[in-house]
């Protein structure tokens, strides 16, 4: 049986996230990790908050604490909404752990040791207003290539280029916003990409061609423009210190790595506070793991680059036998109403408000079933409203309501027994197990939007059996018959409860212990299992759920309009 280690890219530090952050890694990486435990294979499932760099110390700053406790606090309160939405992590570590800083350290040993980093003195761009200097991405400008007027320093958004602050037309500082700025000499660590490209590409070449066609053109895009050394260390006073061992002198000015440097290491630093914490082994994971472990990545399309091509050129510098990605799976963004989420503008849904407005599974079942997986997609309310309205409650809610209400009323608090199966139910079991299958395939192939539509075909095909017999009218002629066709619906719904755990598992698990069943244990259906829809045997006693999902009324719309915003005039 293949291991599953599957990580999502680190949230950072600095805020709470949006609904595009959460789509972007950690709710598809949370949805295939529970379709794979439910299939029966061993997963670990690993996440981080990303701790170190200069916008952690300002908003620490801001926020009036030491950057420390500011970290700790912020991991709290990440973790906790986390929780609220059902991620199921086996473990959601910090970048700024003990076990980070000696991993990264003894990493970066390995890469001096084996001649890929190198001391060099660098001219660097220092902010006379703000009395330091700026690391990349807090000098912002416009980016040579595309001209986007507020690409930062490492990396412009809108094209993915990686850049270097002195590319940028007209920098200025992101902190103040002042272009006094002046280059002054001081010395950093590089990491030796160059002497390394040709080990990449072919790494690429070999593990790349099965990859979403988003992250290997991506990737590929920044091999055949040559990879180039890098600076790893910064000026900073928090982060992943140098070792004094190595580089005494530079240990004694201050430097600490650069956190695109320590962040992807943290997969592997979080795995041994897993570990550490009295789980299992993290090395048979990730140090000399054998093919039996199956590496999943989850991201956004800006992320890319640093896991595609600089986290795979550290490992492999180090001659090591790191564990590497397998699969790397990418999205393009989510926008509001045609612009972009913003943590800094404020612009959007936040995790902590929309958890404040519904449940959770209102927003893991409409943020899935439109996954920005092919291109860049759109948070409207209206949509959200109509997908929760159509899918949700009149689905999928209004069939489990009306299928366990009605057959109390009629037969009392036990699953009905009725007839045998006739045509109807063989003609219902045939089509159930081919729409299971498809939503299997497409879970298999971490096709998200796809497996949100075989489930609600899934969901429909109840529908439409139940319309097909009506046992409202049937139960006046024929009770045996409409006792059979409540039984078959019930089937459905217990089915509906475990195969949709990885994208509801609130509304999946109120689903399920509507049943008293003696031993309720199943992880899976089998297509035959799915096909005599039989798992729930007449005389089980059953109980009627609150409602599942409530409307989202004309009144609720025009509120959360009014509270967050809605007409694409208002996303700038």
């Amino acid at each position: 049986m293949t291991r599953q280690l599957v990580t999502s890219a680190l949230p950072y530090i600095n805020g709470i996230k949006h609904l595009g952050n959460l789509v972007g890694s950690m709710l598809p990486a949370d949805v295939y990790s529970r379709y794979l435990r439910l299939r029966g294979e061993e997963v670990l499932f690993i996440c981080a908050t990303d701790e170190h760099g200069t916008p952690a110390e300002l908003a620490a700053q801001e926020a009036g604490l030491p950057v420390a406790e500011f970290c700790a606090q912020q991991h709290d309160a990440q973790k906790a909404i986390y929780d609220g939405f059902g991620l199921s992590f086996d473990y959601f570590g910090r970048s700024s752990s003990p076990q980070n800083i000696e991993i990264t350290q003894a990493i970066a040993r390995q890469l001096q040791a084996n001649g890929f980093i190198e001391e060099r003195s660098i001219r660097q761009v220092y902010s006379n207003a703000d009395r330091r200097f700026l690391p990349d991405r807090y000098i912002v400008g416009t980016c040579p290539y595309c001209g986007y007027d507020k690409a930062r320093g490492d990396q412009c958004e809108n094209c993915t280029r990686v850049l270097d602050p002195t590319d940028l037309v007209g920098p200025r500082s992101a902190i103040s916003g002042s272009d006094d700025l002046e280059v002054r000499e001081t010395r950093h660590l590089f990491l030796l990409q160059s002497k390394l490209a040709g080990e990449v590409e072919a790494w690429v070449d070999e593990h790349g061609r099965d990859w979403p066609v988003l992250a290997s053109s991506i990737a590929r895009k920044w091999l055949a423009e040559g990879l180039h050394d890098r600076s790893i260390t910064r000026d900073l006073e928090w982060g992943v210190p140098v070792p004094a061992d190595v580089w005494p002198e530079l240990a004694a000015e201050g430097k600490v790595f650069y956190v695109w440097f320590d962040a992807p290491i943290e997969y592997i630093g979080a795995t041994k506070e897993w570990s550490d914490a009295g789980n299992g082994d993290w090395k048979s994971w990730w140090y000399q793991a054998d093919d039996t472990v199956r590496y999943t990545q989850f991201m956004a399309k800006d992320n890319v680059p640093f896991h595609a091509v600089m986290f795979p050129a550290t490992q492999l510098g180090t001659r090591d036998a790191w564990k590497k990605v397998d699969y790397l799976k990418s999205f393009n963004w989510l926008n509001y109403y045609g612009g972009k989420f913003s943590t800094s503008q404020k612009r959007g849904v936040f995790t902590d408000a929309a958890l404040g407005l519904l449940p959770a599974d209102y927003w893991r079942y409409f943020l899935m079933a439109n996954a920005p997986e092919s291109d860049d997609t759109n948070f409207t309310w209206e949509l959200f409203t109509s997908s929760v309205n159509k899918d949700l409650a009149d689905t999928l809610g209004n069939f489990v309501n009306r299928v366990l209400s009605f057959s109390r009323k009629r037969f009392g608090d036990e699953v009905p027994a009725g007839r045998e199966p006739g045509e109807p139910e063989q003609r219902l079991g045939a089509l159930t197990a081919e729409l299971l299958a498809e939503y299997e395939g497409q879970l298999d192939a971490l096709q998200f939007r796809k497996a949100a539509q075989a489930l609600r075909a899934l969901w429909s095909a109840g529908n439409s059996y139940l319309e097909e017999k009506a046992p409202w009218l049937e139960v006046k002629a024929d009770p045996e018959g409409a006792a059979l066709t409540l039984r078959t619906a019930m089937n459905l719904i217990h089915l509906y409860a475990v195969v949709s755990e990885p994208f509801i598992p609130a509304s999946s698990a109120a689903m399920r212990s509507a049943f008293a069943l003696e031993s309720d244990d199943r992880s899976w259906i089998t297509a035959d299992e799915a096909r005599a829809l039989a798992l729930v045997p007449a005389g089980t006693p059953f109980t009627v759920p609150p409602v599942l999902f409530a409307k989202i009324t004309d009144e609720d719309l025009a509120e959360y309009r009014t509270r967050f915003g809605g007409e694409p005039a208002d996303a700038v």
